[in-house]
């Protein structure tokens, strides 16, 4: 019987690098299916939390935060494309326009995870990095988070209740505030079997690597 591996992926839709750690992640786990199920759990972190309502643009920002220039800027971003390229996301080739608040964003995938399971979870994940990165939409718009939601496969309905409501605010905050007060304040994180913590975007070769030893432990513990 093949182990499951559990991984506690704490990231924020914003992260160009946390899109890249889920395809390659994707990637990973297709070599190794034949060892092992995996049972993904999204966790939300927010990189820009007091984000105003229309956000601000990309490269003055980016700028501003690390105290680089607009040509670094752009240099990084081109790097951060080739890279999620090669993990299966095709980015916006002008870059994402714009920083936005995504706290919207893991609600409904607090909601899609808790009322429609994981793979649900895992679908409209993938759909907020396309939205916010490929497409380089306005993601303070509602309805493009909404179109991300039909793309994975759910109710648009329930998830505008979600929107409107403020559902799953509190639950949000609390998930959030946990990874916040076990050290973690850089994404993304990788958190394997509640044990083992892998941060960053690691290479194909080095992640697989970490979940092989993870699967051969926890066979060993079987």
């Amino acid at each position: 019987m093949k182990p499951t591996i559990k991984i506690n992926f704490v990231s924020d839709i914003g992260c160009p690098w946390c899109a890249v750690a889920l395809g390659t992640l994707e990637q990973a786990m297709e070599r190794l299916k034949d060892q092992a199920e995996f049972e993904i759990h999204f966790e939300p972190f927010e990189l820009n939390p007091q984000m105003r309502v229309g956000g601000e643009n990309a490269i003055e920002y980016l700028g501003k935060k690390y105290g680089i220039s607009e040509q670094q800027v752009k240099a990084n971003q081109a790097n951060i494309r080739e890279r999620a390229a090669a993990a299966g996301f095709n980015f916006h080739p002008e870059g994402r326009k714009k920083i936005y608040n995504t706290f919207d964003a893991h609600r409904l995938l607090y909601w899609a995870g808790h009322e429609h399971g994981l793979a649900s979870q895992h679908r409209l994940k993938r759909e907020f990095f396309n939205t916010y990165f490929c497409l380089a939409a306005d993601f303070d718009k509602r309805e493009n988070l909404l179109e991300a939601v039909q793309r994975a496969h759910l109710d648009q309905s329930a998830a505008s209740k979600v929107l409107e409501g403020g559902l799953f605010t509190k639950e949000v905050k609390a998930q959030a505030a946990y990874y916040r007060d076990q050290g973690i304040n850089a994404v993304p994180n990788l958190i394997l079997n509640n044990k083992y913590s892998l941060k960053g975007a690691q290479p194909l070769e080095i992640l697989e690597a970490s979940l092989k030893e993870v699967i051969a432990e926890s066979s060993q513990g079987a």
